[in-house]
């Protein structure tokens, strides 16, 4: 997939320029990569070529075409575009690009999108960071130097005249990228739509902070490590990418607007606005908000405004009544039977004979709803009719049972969530201590925190059976699946409860209609009912 990249360049020293694309340099810092005897060392394989300009000597023509129009005099002005066409790595193996390839889409890119223009077309082979990936610089002189043709992308006239600058609008640009697209599409290489804003946008400033930050966090993480300690925290994530990834947790779980508002805010201290229907983000630490189209289309708002919509309407779905897959308990429906009323053993009955009356009318009626209901669920023998009660009783006892086990698990996360609380608010002072020269006056200035910070330690560590402390993030994830899960094992449990008491009282009702007494067992005769 071919993208492309422009920087806008306000150094003077267009040498610089050619001693970056000929010389191998460090990628990280920046700077040449030296041999033994202090010399530069030219790149393993690159293609270098010029346009409207030697290129051996761009640096000296781009001088003397600036100081003849008086342009690029002062250190604020842009005096270089660079423009980088990055292939896929994948081009390589599948497509057979080479850099050959590459430099002739270069050159045909630069002639066909910069004319007029003096600009270099180098192609590297080796990859930003030794990726692999093929890439191709164009690096152009701000100042155009030859009178160009109307072009589709020139708005104003002096778009085409020579002695006037390169000037990128928003429909250049896409231009550009249209241009490319179709070069790449030509030549059958792997191409993504650069038309369409991307779903993480992530600047070269952005890049460079990831790998700086990274870089730092490894040398602390050395440190703390030293010490016996396992570290917390191993990737860096800038500030962006935090707030992408605050966004990702919430955005998967709200199903509006104000939920996604509310949770952002409690969860995670952002604040997000609705302001010309475009989403802004505000973390605790900043005094201005970052508009969502600096992280990417995945986080503006006619993104998030459909993904709340897709789960609400998945809410709403899995919000319709468990039924469950058993052969048996799906069956299942809650009636209105009720015990057969015993008249011997009725004190009431006995002494009220309208009572009595009343209770035998109300016998017969349950009688015959006892007998409907075992045809209706094809209970031929009292026999069946007990199997299927034992067994809905063991299905209760095994969904009460795994409720209890989800509560126990619920209960060490919770206690986990504790000693993690702990364990981070005291950190920093028993860091300080490992610091600090007087280690037996600071411990018992400060003995509570060391305690705490110890046994809150030890606690985690002895339930991380990998020995790498868990996030609060993750602890409280893992929480809401657990209560999740409890809650749908109550409702199965409640559901079996439920069943099994409606067939103890068709059990008992039977045994009453065959005048038997409630809490005879059963016999090996089976009794046709």
């Amino acid at each position: 997939m071919a993208i492309l990249k422009h920087f806008a360049v306000k150094n003077a020293d267009y040498g610089a320029v050619i001693d970056y694309l000929k010389y191998q340099h460090d990628e990280f810092h920046l700077v040449p990569i030296l041999d033994g005897n202090g010399n530069s060392m030219l790149r393993d394989e690159f293609y270098f070529d010029g346009l409207n300009c030697n290129p051996e000597a761009f640096d000296l023509e781009c001088e003397l075409l600036n100081q003849q129009y008086h342009k690029n005099q002062r250190y604020d002005e842009i005096k270089c575009h660079h423009y980088i066409i990055s292939h896929d790595p994948m081009d390589v193996a599948d497509h057979g690009l080479t850099g050959e390839q590459a430099q002739a889409i270069g050159m045909e890119y630069a002639e066909a999108n910069f004319p007029g223009h003096q600009a270099l077309v180098c192609t590297h082979t080796d990859g930003s960071n030794n990726s692999g990936n093929i890439h191709t610089h164009i690096i152009i002189n701000s100042l155009r130097k030859e009178d160009i043709a109307p072009q589709p992308y020139t708005e104003r006239a002096i778009d085409r005249k020579a002695g006037y600058k390169h000037h990128l609008t928003k429909e250049y640009l896409r231009h550009l990228q249209g241009s490319l697209m179709d070069i790449c599409q030509r030549e059958g290489l792997y191409q993504v739509d650069l038309l369409s804003p991307a779903a993480e946008k992530i600047t070269q400033q952005e890049y460079h902070a990831q790998r700086r930050g990274q870089l730092n966090l490894d040398m602390a993480n050395m440190e703390i490590m030293a010490e016996g300690i396992a570290p917390m925290k191993t990737k860096f994530e800038t500030n962006k990418e935090k707030i992408r990834n605050a966004i990702n947790d919430i955005a998967e779980r709200a199903k509006s607007f104000e939920e996604f508002q509310r949770l952002l805010k409690a969860e995670y201290g952002i604040q997000v606005k609705d302001h010309r229907e475009r989403f802004s983000y505000l973390t605790s630490d900043r005094q201005k908000y970052i508009s969502a189209r600096k992280l990417g289309s995945h986080y503006d708002r006619e993104y998030l405004l459909q993904l709340f919509e897709e789960n609400a309407l998945a809410a709403e779905q899995n919000q319709a009544q468990w039924v469950p897959d058993d052969p048996i308990t799906i069956l299942f429906i809650k009636s209105d039977l009720r015990l057969v009323v015993d008249l011997q053993n009725c004190i009431k009955a006995q002494q009220s004979r309208a009572y009595a009356q009343k209770v035998k009318i109300s016998n017969l009626q349950q009688m015959a709803k006892t007998v409907a209901y075992i045809q209706e669920h094809g209970y031929d023998t009292q026999e069946k009719l007990q199997d299927t009660t034992d067994t809905i009783q063991s299905k209760m006892a095994k969904a009460r049972s795994d409720a209890k086990l989800t509560e126990a698990k619920l209960k060490k996360v919770n206690e986990q969530i504790h000693y993690l609380g702990q364990y981070l608010s005291t950190k920093s002072v028993y860091a300080d201590f490992l610091k600090s020269t007087n280690k037996k006056d600071f411990r018992q200035n400060h003995a509570d925190e060391i305690a705490k910070y110890e046994e809150a330690l030890q606690f985690l560590k002895q339930n991380s059976p990998d020995g790498k402390l868990p996030t609060m993030k993750d602890l409280r994830s893992e929480k809401e699946l657990l209560v999740q899960q409890k809650d749908t094992q109550y409702e199965t449990y409640q559901y079996f409860k439920d069943y099994h008491r409606e067939l103890q009282t068709v059990c008992s009702n039977v045994a009453s209609i065959l005048n038997q007494p409630s809490t005879q067992k059963r016999t090996k005769d089976e009794h046709t009912l």
